[in-house]
């Protein structure tokens, strides 16, 4: 496309250097593209500055906060908001140029299909795909939520999903991807626990038997092989992890 779209591209960072070039460069219809960095130790803010990206340095305030902030950074009200390691398929690209095209895009929200790379496969059944989040928006009518880990935008007006895949193109290794499962549970069963919620020993015990069923089984994730298989159980794992771990703050809280 030859003309930049009137909006803003959105990127939060830390340590990204290795792979933001990439995913600024999948996005060159953007009018502008902000990165927000929470004080990167390697060449990102060099890398962003190289891309022509607005640079702008904020200490980290947990995911949906920081994404608030960047939001609020943007020149325009339209923003589409991705990861370092995702990157704009030319489809996605195109369904994005068509909504412009037309004027000012009517929906609120925009949400589109990402599609998780995991153990070298680019997943196509299960929780890897088609991964529906809501990632372009009229900030002056959706927002993401302050969670600290999990965010998701909410939206006054209506959604509506866009042809073309965002890819999730993921490098780290499973021992990295294990671990962040880890801290993302550990959040997840402390915000949980601040709002009052408790998990019973049915739910700790049903809780990833009922998202492994979900997923493997309902949502074809077998069809994904031992890639799909180990996606999955590693997910709902991560869902015992993090009833258990509230459990765990509850029991804590009674002695």
């Amino acid at each position: 496309m030859s003309e930049s779209l009137p909006l803003s591209l959105i990127v939060i960072t830390r340590d990204a250097a290795h792979e933001l070039a990439e995913c600024l460069a999948s996005a060159p219809f953007a009018a502008e593209a902000v990165v927000v960095d929470s004080g990167s130790s390697d060449d990102t803010v060099a890398v962003a500055a190289r891309c022509g990206a607005r640079v702008i340095p904020h200490p980290w305030e947990g995911y949906g906060a920081q994404k608030n902030f960047a939001v609020g950074q943007a020149r325009h009200d339209w923003v589409l908001c991705v990861d370092a390691d995702e990157r704009v398929t030319p489809e996605l690209a195109a369904a994005i140029a068509a909504l412009f095209a037309r004027g000012s895009p009517a929906a609120a929200a925009y949400a589109v299909a990402r599609r998780n790379r995991f153990l070298g496969r680019w997943l196509a059944h299960g929780e890897g795909y088609p991964d529906w989040n809501v990632r372009l928006f009229d900030r002056r009518r959706a927002r993401w939520t302050d969670d600290p880990v999990h965010e998701h935008v909410v939206a006054t007006g209506p959604v509506v999903r866009l042809a073309g895949d965002l890819k999730h193109a993921s490098a780290e290794s499973l021992e990295a991807y294990i671990a962040k499962q880890n801290r993302y549970t550990t959040l997840q069963a402390q915000a949980m626990h601040a709002r009052g919620e408790r998990a019973g020993a049915l739910v700790v015990a049903a809780s990833p038997l009922a998202r492994f069923f979900r997923f493997y089984v309902v949502k074809l994730g077998f069809l994904d092989g031992v890639a799909g298989f180990a996606h999955i159980a590693i997910g709902a794992f991560a869902s015992f992890l993090k009833y258990a771990k509230l459990r765990a703050l509850a029991s804590r809280g009674e002695e």
